[in-house]
C-alpha cells in the first residue's frame, strides 16, 4: 500500500534492470528485500549531502 506521506515511490525500472549476471553486484529478486535495500541506499544518499543549518532570529 502507497503511503501519501511517503514521497519515495518504488524504484520499479531499477528492479527490472539489475545485472543478472555481474559477479560484484549482488541481485534482489525478491521486490521487498529490493525495496528496503532501496531505501536504506537513498538514506545513506542524503546523510552524505552536505548540510548548512539556516539560523533564524526571532
Amino acid at each position: 500500500m502507497y503511503s501519501k506521506y511517503c514521497s519515495i515511490r518504488f524504484p520499479l525500472w531499477k528492479f527490472l534492470t539489475q545485472p543478472v549476471f555481474d559477479a560484484h553486484y549482488r541481485i534482489s529478486l525478491n521486490p521487498q528485500y529490493f525495496w528496503r535495500v532501496h531505501r536504506i541506499e537513498v538514506l545513506e544518499r542524503c546523510l552524505k549531502m552536505p548540510c548548512t543549518s539556516q539560523h533564524y532570529s526571532d
